[in-house]
């Protein structure tokens, strides 16, 4: 008898939120019939916010040939920035720091061909590199820059070293390179 008794008291405890459940749900139907009210639905829960925008970068790179913007002064191993090269870096790095609101950081890149030893193309890479970020700092950017000198690592065209010297210099031209690389936040 207290087997029957346990088992009657298991199933009551199921079975009243079920049936409660069911006569409030047959009982909403109704009582919204007779007053003459629309039935209420379930409250719906608004769809949650969507999550805030990535702030917009104006993240960029730009390569420019070094040959283009340099004068290279053997005598005194030093780099130049020539006419052509300051007004490239105006209109093609400081334009584009113009639309960032705040510069993270500025990264300036010297690249070198393989017809140097190494030292002098490590050496000339670096000055090169120095040579762009003092410019930059002449025009007022005050933002933190870096400077890397790659010397002839990382070569972008191969060039057969048969070629005329003329040749060779001219088919080894995209590896004499500044790279100018920008982060930050765009305006």
């Amino acid at each position: 008898m207290l087997k029957n008794l346990t088992a009657l008291c298991v199933l009551a405890a199921f079975a009243l939120p079920v049936s409660t459940a069911l006569a409030q749900t047959a009982a909403a139907p109704a009582s919204a019939a007779q007053t003459g009210e629309a039935p209420v639905s379930a409250a719906v829960t608004p769809p949650a916010p969507a999550p805030a925008a990535a702030p917009k970068r104006c993240d960029f790179a730009l390569t420019l040939q070094s040959d283009e913007i340099f004068e290279h002064k053997k005598s005194v191993q030093l780099s130049v920035l020539n006419d052509k090269g300051k007004e490239r870096i105006d209109n093609e790095v400081i334009a584009k720091l113009a639309n960032c609101a705040k510069v993270d950081l500025i990264v300036v890149s010297g690249h070198t061909d393989l017809s140097a030893s190494h030292a002098q193309a490590q050496k000339l890479s670096e000055k090169n590199a120095d040579a762009v970020v003092a410019y930059l700092a002449s025009k007022g950017l005050s933002a933190p820059m870096d400077t890397m000198g790659m010397g002839k690592t990382q070569q972008i065209k191969a060039c057969d070293d048969k070629l005329p010297k003329a040749k060779l210099a001219e088919c080894l031209a995209p590896n004499r390179r500044i790279v100018v690389e920008g982060r930050g936040l765009a305006k």
